[in-house]
Parts: C-alpha cells; structure tokens; sequence
C-alpha cells in the first residue's frame, strides 16, 4: 500500500486551495456556495465514474502509488479525491480568469476624453 498518488493530490489540492484564499476566488468568496458547487460537481462526476464502471468502460488500473482502498468495485478512494480537486481546480481556474478579464476590460473601453477629440 502506498500514499504517493493521494498524497500528491492533497499537496496539489492545498495548493489551488491557498491561491483560492488569497485571492477570495471560490471557497473564501462564498463558503456555502462553494461546498454546494463541489458537493454537486464531484456527485456528477462520481456519477458519470460508476455508469462507466457499470458499463465495463472504466477499470480501476492497478499502480505502486495507489493505496489500493476502494470506495466500490473498481473505484479508488483517490478517485474521489481526484475529482473534489478538479472542481475546485476547475472553479479557481474561472473565476481567476474572469477576475483578469474584468481588470483588463477598463483599459480596452474608450475613455470619455477620446469621445471628445473626435
């Protein structure tokens, strides 16, 4: 049993977790919304997991890091974990991306002073 893929997605996950905070993007933002967005975003994609397991389409591959703990036939508990990142790497992404492009937006609008040269 090994800690080394989970171990790296915690790392990672605290990581995106720190920008988040310092930059009040999603979780620090609005807790409860937050929680709600990833509680419904991770059940969708563990969802979408067990339909494909159910299918025959997903299998659990068997690695030297994995701690070989599932959670149901052919889904790891990193799976989860896998997926609570990805949401909150997925929001932190978007609204960091939006909050740019809302800082830059100001310097491409005409000001009110070339209205008046022309």
């Amino acid at each position: 049993m090994s800690f080394g893929y989970l171990a790296a997605l915690l790392v990672s996950a605290t990581g995106v977790l720190v920008v988040d905070r310092k930059f009040r993007l999603f979780c620090w933002a609005a807790p409860a919304r937050a929680a709600a967005v990833l509680a419904i975003g991770t059940a969708f994609f563990l969802a979408w997991d067990l339909a494909g397991i159910g299918l025959g389409i997903f299998f659990r591959g068997a690695g030297p890091y994995m701690t070989g703990l599932l959670l149901a036939p052919e889904l790891p508990v990193e799976e989860l974990v896998f997926l609570m990142f990805l949401c909150e790497l997925t929001m932190v992404v978007v609204l960091g991306a939006q909050r740019l492009m809302d800082r830059a937006e100001p310097s491409r609008r005409p000001s009110p002073r070339d209205d008046e040269a022309r």
